[in-house]
């Protein structure tokens, strides 16, 4: 990959990824069931986007709405599933009752992971301490990116926390990659450039039609050529 933005867009299906790719997108985030904010997909569904596309996937680990991680063993045994069937990289997150970061969960799954990258979703704008969180998990293997908007109310909101983790870039717990998304536009995008944010994360806005339609490739392109610009 070179050194331009990185843009993630989420993917329900082949089709979705198809138009993605051709619109720019650097890699994709496979999930389903939006109307749970997104859930693993399926080992076939995996298996179809991977043949349809050669950009990286980054597959949800997550069987239920909300930042509980729910019934742990579900979870292990659908990252290794997916591992079987060629996956190598996730998103995953998870919270406890208190807002800390759920460590036994999350530590069970990455040893499946076995060194695999992934994502620390949008839990991290929901934790009680994000700078606690960040130092926590700073040694786990593989995760080299946070997905997060700087606030549970969305990037209108959380520039100002993205500017200063920004900042901070390369203080441990600070070494991975800041994916912006949660309510992202475009006219967002120079401020955030301009602070040294390198990856953005859109699902909605590359869907003109709704999450009833699918990815719109033009809608993807103008996401490109702003970053690009």
């Amino acid at each position: 990959m070179s050194n331009r933005a990185v843009l993630e867009v989420i993917a329900l299906d082949a089709e979705d990824a198809v138009a993605a790719q051709a619109g720019g997108a650097d890699r994709l985030e496979l999930v389903t069931d939006m109307a749970a904010d997104g859930l693993t997909p399926s080992c076939a569904t995996f298996a179809a986007i991977r043949a349809a596309v050669d950009i990286p996937l980054r597959v949800m680990l997550r069987v239920a709405d909300g930042f509980a991680a729910g019934d742990v063993d579900v979870l292990v045994r659908k990252a290794r599933e997916l591992r079987a069937e060629g996956a190598d990289e996730f998103v995953l997150g998870f919270l406890d009752a208190d807002g800390h970061p759920d460590l036994v969960a999350v530590e069970r799954i990455v040893a499946e992971l076995d060194g695999c990258n992934w994502t620390f979703h949008r839990a991290i704008d929901r934790a009680a301490d994000r700078d606690a969180l960040r130092k926590s998990l700073a040694d786990l293997p593989g995760l080299d990116t946070y997905l997060t908007a700087g606030s549970p109310a969305g990037v209108d909101d959380g520039i100002p926390t993205l500017i200063v983790e920004a900042a901070r870039k390369g203080e441990p717990g600070y070494e991975p990659q800041i994916l912006v998304g949660g309510g992202l536009r475009l006219e967002h995008l120079p401020e955030l450039l301009g602070a040294g944010i390198d990856a953005v994360h859109i699902g909605g806005a590359a869907r003109p039609g709704g999450w009833a339609g699918p990815v719109d490739v033009a809608a993807v392109r103008e996401w490109r050529d702003v970053l690009d610009a």
